[in-house]
């Protein structure tokens, strides 16, 4: 009998080991998987309007949870701690934004799998604004949205002075009216939104700054994960996932900007 148990107990743990060994496989044992993102959105309270964040990031999570068939656990890392989470089994699998000069491209103990969405800083302003260069936002009014990969740092390049918003609806609202000189968010988004013609007045921009990659990070061990990520990553970009994507946040933001102005432009 106590062979037995012997026996039963190092089978289930060296079942634990085996999963542990891919976060794929350990999120489907689980039956949730847990990912590591920069800006985990916050739970939704009655009453309150809907925004789109600015980031693509919880929707890449949710499509990876369908394909996997689990639940989601999202926890907030970024950059410096990504490669200690994964290592650690804290998170299943890592989204991070990366430049060719971040730390976690030269981190051997982990591989970066590209998720086919890139972006840089885009600042936009009324068509009509004095501002050329995006030296001269030095103590002008610069909106952008919680969460977003620039809050902190328009200012500490630039000295602007920065106004965060709940998301991109309600910084894109704040330059519409007159709030803010410029707005601040990824370019990949912004130049679609642009197309729309009630955008017009508000198309003047800056060159693109700070391009990075969204990346999934794993452990470099992890063969299952790394090879699943890839695949998935490939039937994003064979589909119409990524242009189905923009056209579903361009047309969201504006419809909550749209909703939201109760005021005239500014003119």
């Amino acid at each position: 009998m106590k062979l037995a148990v012997s026996v039963l107990l190092h089978v289930s743990l060296l079942a634990s080991a085996q999963a542990a060994d891919s976060g794929i496989d350990a999120g489907r044992q689980r039956g949730t998987l847990v990912a590591g993102v920069s800006y985990p959105l916050p739970a939704y309270v009655a009453g309150a309007k809907f925004r789109t964040p600015e980031s693509p990031e919880s929707t890449l999570v949710e499509d990876l949870g369908k394909r996997l068939k689990v639940k989601l656990g999202m926890s907030k890392t970024d950059n410096s701690n990504a490669a200690q989470w994964i290592r650690s089994g804290r998170a299943d699998v890592v989204l991070a934004l990366v430049d060719d000069n971040d730390p976690l491209r030269r981190d051997a103990g982990v591989v970066l799998i590209p998720t086919g969405y890139s972006a840089g800083a885009m600042a936009i302003m009324r068509s009509d604004t004095d501002i050329k260069s995006w030296e001269q936002l030095k103590g002008r009014t610069v909106c952008l949205s919680e969460g977003g990969a620039y809050v902190g740092k328009i200012a500490a390049k630039y000295g602007a002075i920065e106004k965060v918003q709940r998301a991109p609806a309600d910084s894109l609202l704040s330059l519409r009216i007159g709030a803010c000189d410029a707005a601040v968010h990824d370019d990949t988004m912004l130049n679609d939104l642009l197309k729309l013609p009630e955008w017009k007045k508000f198309s003047a921009r800056l060159p693109v700054q700070s391009r990075r990659t969204l990346v999934f990070a794993v452990r470099a061990d992890d063969a299952k994960s790394i090879s699943y990520l890839r695949q998935t990553s490939a039937d994003w970009a064979a589909g119409g996932f990524w242009p189905e994507l923009k056209k579903k946040w361009v047309n969201h933001v504006a419809f909550e900007v749209y909703l939201d102005q109760n005021v005239p432009d500014c003119h």
